[in-house]
């Protein structure tokens, strides 16, 4: 699981690097798909996958808008300082936590049903999917995009057990 987390963490960097040589202005347009633009897409990924967390902890979700974090530097903070608390809880991931169960009522009333291993799952897969929108506006822009490559990224060193 860790492994995954962070693949997903390194390529959302490589985002945020590519991000600086465009402006803001492109970084907020709105395009097709996803949730609306390149920003606020990164901003999202980074928010779902910190408010996944919370609730399995137990802990409230983060409420707040995008409106707040119409900056690279801004979604960057947000990410950087939602990160330590998804770190910790992936780094304490183990075997036992995989059929664990999280109940939630939704706001019509009716109850949700989620399995912790298939949370984990989903956000790593969430990350992916929204990248794969940001591959696309990359090539529309004329812009080479982050390849999601798991190769070359030092996930797995030659030898380890």
């Amino acid at each position: 699981m860790q492994i995954w987390f962070r693949h997903n963490w390194i390529v959302r960097e490589q985002w945020y690097d590519w991000c600086e040589e465009l402006s803001e202005e492109e970084l907020l347009r709105q395009r097709t798909g996803g949730v609306g633009g390149i920003l606020h897409t990164l901003f999202h990924v980074a928010d779902v996958e910190w408010s996944w967390i919370r609730a399995l902890q137990g802990k409230p979700d983060f409420q707040e808008s995008f409106d707040g974090y119409r900056s690279l530097e801004k979604v960057k903070r947000l990410d950087r300082d939602f990160r330590p608390e998804v770190e910790q809880f992936v780094a304490a991931w183990n075997d036992g936590m995989e059929a664990r169960v999280l109940r939630e009522i939704r706001p019509d009333g009716s109850a949700a049903v989620f399995v912790w291993g298939e949370i984990m799952r989903h956000t790593i897969a969430h990350q992916i999917h929204h990248l794969g929108q940001l591959s696309i506006w990359a090539r529309e822009i004329g812009k080479k995009p982050v390849s999601a490559n798991v190769f070359g990224k030092g996930l797995i060193q030659p030898g380890d057990a």
